[in-house]
């Protein structure tokens, strides 16, 4: 059965920087909930940062490709630099894909770690940008198709080509200890 990394305040864990969640109503999810499929995964607090926390964006709205390649860092809303979580935790987050043999994933859209098409531009004024999250673009540089929250029938698609063809099941084999 294929697995999909989903994130964890989707599924209702108070993860989120406020210490609240964002609990998803879609069916799909929670079909894949009862199907034992998903895998509940927040990059943020398994990075080492507190529930709750102060806000974080990526500087400049630059998206996560430019903290991975060293180009922005994430800074929370006091003005500290939370760079190292925010890395730390999506490549926690690529060990749980891999570990579950994850090729999906939906991820909770705005976020500094998990958007998919937008994040906070920086500003800390709620202003957007154009862009990837930190662990969505890790994610993606591996291989692992992203979908927000709002394009979960999307995933599902992906999730049914995936099955069709065949290829269910043939992720690669979990990474040694």
């Amino acid at each position: 059965m294929e697995r999909i990394l989903v994130s964890a305040c989707l599924m209702g864990r108070r993860v989120r920087y406020d210490g609240g969640a964002k609990t998803s109503s879609d069916e799909r999810l929670a079909a894949w909930r009862r199907e034992g499929r998903l895998v509940a995964f927040c990059p943020e607090v398994q990075g080492g940062l507190p529930v709750p926390r102060p806000a974080a964006e990526i500087e400049g709205g630059a998206g996560g490709a430019a903290v991975l390649d060293g180009r922005a860092r994430v800074l929370a809303a006091d003005g500290s630099d939370v760079t190292a979580e925010f890395l730390s935790g999506a490549r926690a987050a690529l060990a749980a894909a891999r570990d579950a043999g994850a090729r999906l994933a939906v991820l909770k859209e705005g976020s500094p770690s998990c958007g998919t098409l937008a994040v906070y531009d920086g500003t800390f004024t709620g202003r957007r940008a154009a862009g990837r999250g930190v662990t969505t673009a890790l994610l993606e540089r591996h291989g692992i198709r992203v979908f927000g929250e709002d394009h979960v029938e999307e995933a599902a698609a992906c999730l049914d080509a995936l099955e069709s063809s065949g290829e269910a099941g043939s992720a690669s084999p979990p990474r040694p200890g």
